[in-house]
C-alpha cells in the first residue's frame, strides 16, 4: 500500500501530465505508482557520472550520499538523505521535490531522469 502522500504526488503528477502535454510527469507517476521494492536507489556518484554542470536530474526514488559531487546541478528527488542533500548544496547545487520541479518546469523540459 502506498503512502498518502505518494498517491497524492501520483495523482498531481497524471494532472500535470495531461494540463501541459508532458509525458515525462506521467512516465513518473507510472513509476511511482509500482510497488515500493521497484522504486530506485540512486547514488550520488551516479549523479556525478551522467550529469554536466546546471543539469536538472530526476531521482524517481531515493537518493543517497555515496560519492562526491563536483559540479551543480538541480536534483528532484522523492527522498534524499542528509548527505546527498548536504553535498549536492556544497557543490553549489539545488535539492527539490518532485512537485517543486514540475511547478518550476510544467513541460519538463531539459530534465533527465536517473533510476
Amino acid at each position: 500500500m502506498k503512502s498518502p502522500e505518494i498517491e497524492e504526488l501520483i495523482s498531481f503528477l497524471r494532472k500535470k501530465s495531461k494540463e501541459n502535454k508532458a509525458p515525462i510527469w506521467g512516465d513518473i507517476a507510472e513509476r511511482l505508482s509500482k510497488p515500493r521494492r521497484n522504486i530506485p536507489v540512486v547514488n550520488l556518484s551516479r549523479i556525478r557520472r551522467y550529469s554536466k554542470d546546471g543539469e536538472t536530474i530526476l531521482v524517481p526514488g531515493k537518493l543517497l550520499g555515496a560519492g562526491t559531487l563536483e559540479h551543480g546541478v538541480k536534483v528532484a528527488a522523492l527522498k534524499f538523505s542528509e548527505s546527498a542533500r548536504r553535498k549536492i548544496e556544497r557543490a553549489g547545487g539545488r535539492c527539490l521535490s518532485i512537485q517543486e520541479l514540475v511547478n518550476e518546469n510544467p513541460r519538463g523540459s531539459g530534465v533527465r531522469i536517473l533510476g
